[in-house]
């Protein structure tokens, strides 16, 4: 989950925001603008990859979830383009872009396997697999469910901080430093972080590389916020979106607006919504939350790229029941977060 790339211009920042924490957004469902052909068993998790010659040729990875299960590429209009089967129980997936394997720079897509223990990467667009590696090593509780990639921005290392089915109340994510070796992609723990409330699981994961944060749902208890880059330290820097949620805390997407500005946006699983939290200052608390089609949605992302014309001002993925990826003009859930801000504060 998350990858925030490519900006384009600045949309509208709301600078008198009110919180309306514990309040249900009222009005109609959003209908997704593509709905994606179908999986096999059961969608997860979607990432955006961006075209950098050609952003109208992007495409959404998903996996399907399964024993049996896959990674599917989409393209815009929701047909697929490219697959690979036969993983085992492949559960959440996120992108970076410009890793260096052979001399050469491949945008590449990691996906947790969870019943191999393992990470596995595969280059972006082909979906070719160019390394794996285990995860969790020498621990009790493995299953590694949620995943997200981080740039430094400053050194260029990607690293891959993955999350697991349980675990410990403290060190429950660990983050690995991504290298070649032997003409593949590895990983190499560099940290063990991250509080969890021990209430349900940790799945869905975001990185913000431009603010240099992470972000995890503790299911049934909240969100958590970290400093992306381990030598900033452990601690947690932030706790938010307690009490707006009917139970799981779930797939969290980042859409910037401006630079340091924009939108998290966090699955309400059961209440088939997304509540909608300010980027640049998340413990405010909720500024809107939009209904959606999407039905128990796990998984989802979202990008402020120009797509064409059915996306330009980028597009929100999500995971719904029944197989398939819904896809969002971003425009709607805009004009829902104005709505509800303006409601919010009716003088300004």
């Amino acid at each position: 989950m998350k990858k925030i790339t490519y900006y384009i211009a600045a949309l509208v920042v709301f600078p008198f925001v009110t919180s309306c924490k514990g309040q249900n957004q009222s009005g109609e469902k959003l209908k997704p603008t593509v709905i994606t052909e179908t999986v096999v068993h059961d969608t997860d998790d979607p990432a955006i990859w961006i075209n950098p010659k050609d952003a109208s040729k992007s495409i959404i990875i998903g996996t399907d979830k399964d024993t049996d299960g896959g990674l599917y590429a989409f393209d815009l209009n929701g047909k697929i383009t490219h697959k690979v089967l036969g993983l085992k129980r492949p559960n959440n997936v996120d992108i970076e872009y410009g890793f260096i394997l052979n001399g050469k720079k491949k945008d590449i897509a990691a996906v947790t396997e969870r019943e191999t223990n393992k990470v596995k990467l595969y280059s972006l667009p082909e979906l070719k697999e160019v390394g794996e590696f285990s995860v969790f090593d020498g621990e009790t509780e493995r299953g590694p469910m949620g995943i997200s990639m981080y740039k430094n921005p400053e050194t260029r290392d990607i690293f891959a901080i993955v999350g697991r089915k349980s675990g410990p109340k403290d060190g429950y994510l660990w983050q690995y430093k991504l290298s070649e070796k032997n003409g593949a992609i590895t990983g190499e723990v560099v940290r063990k972080f991250g509080k969890y409330s021990g209430l349900k699981e940790i799945e869905s994961i975001a990185v913000d590389d431009e603010a240099g944060y992470i972000y995890y749902s503790d299911e049934q208890f909240g969100i958590h916020q970290y400093n992306a880059d381990p030598a900033k330290g452990n601690e947690e820097l932030l706790v938010f979106g307690q009490g707006d949620f009917t139970s799981d805390v779930e797939g969290i997407s980042i859409y910037p607006t401006s630079k340091g500005k924009g939108y998290i946006l966090v699955s309400n699983q059961q209440n088939d919504t997304f509540n909608v939290y300010l980027r640049e200052n998340p413990g405010k608390g909720r500024v809107a939350e939009i209904p959606v089609s999407t039905l128990e949605s796990d998984g989802s992302e979202v990008t402020n790229v120009n797509l064409g014309a059915k996306f330009p001002k980028g597009a929100f993925v999500a995971m719904s029941n029944g197989r398939v990826f819904h896809m969002y003009d971003w425009r709607m859930i805009e004009e829902r977060i104005k709505s509800a801000v303006k409601s919010s504060n009716p003088t300004k």
